[in-house]
């Protein structure tokens, strides 16, 4: 039997940079410092240096000559072309999970909308998003479906940046929770096409407050 091998620093470093910029730990236009970020990580300048050329590998990061890495700024095209494939995925996605999500997975989906409703009141950003990436990843995994999951994380990668400026837009904090409510009353129905409304619904709003801030 082949047993797996651990992962490697450079992979564990690509793993927590890839999750930061979907999580808009980056802003777009930041330029990315590998000895910052190597600190920050507590990892080695060449794993992080291999991470960030592994990412803009996959269009997640631009490499600018004399420059450096810089985290690329959507034009409000490129915005609406992401948000139409994140609605095809997630969509599906959501509609697949919810026919499979168990009661144990129903009550996770529980706490962690309950997370985001908390970071809302308080105004925490990093608190919010992180909560609302676990929910969508929560809902998503229960479809199993890996090579749709690694789609979505892939196009995740490209909005993720922008994610942060949703609480620069006036009114999004009273709103951006409501869908997940909805996303809990269908599951709760057995109701899989609700589900897909729900979370269609989450982003496209989502979507309205963010593309303004687009380049363009």
């Amino acid at each position: 039997m082949k047993i797996a091998s651990a992962p490697t620093q450079q992979d564990s470093t690509y793993q927590r940079l890839r999750q930061w910029v979907t999580v808009g730990r980056f802003l777009p236009g930041e330029r990315l410092k590998i000895h910052d970020i190597a600190r920050q990580l507590g990892a080695g300048v060449t794993p992080v240096r291999a991470a960030l050329q592994r990412l803009a590998a996959e269009g997640a990061l631009v490499n600018v000559p004399h420059a450096g890495m810089l985290v690329p700024r959507l034009s409000m095209a490129e915005f609406d072309d992401v948000l139409q494939m994140r609605l095809l995925l997630e969509g599906e996605a959501a509609q697949r999970g919810a026919h499979h999500i168990d009661d144990a997975g129903m009550a996770e989906l529980a706490s962690l909308q309950q997370r985001m409703a908390e970071g809302l009141a308080a105004g925490d950003a990093k608190a919010y998003l992180d909560a609302n990436e676990d929910f969508h990843l929560r809902l998503y995994r229960a479809a199993a479906s890996p090579t749709l999951l690694s789609l979505i994380e892939t196009v995740w990668l490209k909005v993720g940046p922008l994610s942060n400026r949703l609480f620069d837009a006036e009114g999004a904090s009273a709103v951006l929770n409501d869908a997940h409510g909805d996303v809990m009353a269908a599951l709760h129905r057995r109701d899989s096409a609700g589900v897909r409304r729900a979370i269609e619904r989450d982003l496209f709003v989502a979507g309205q407050f963010l593309r303004p801030f687009c380049a363009g």
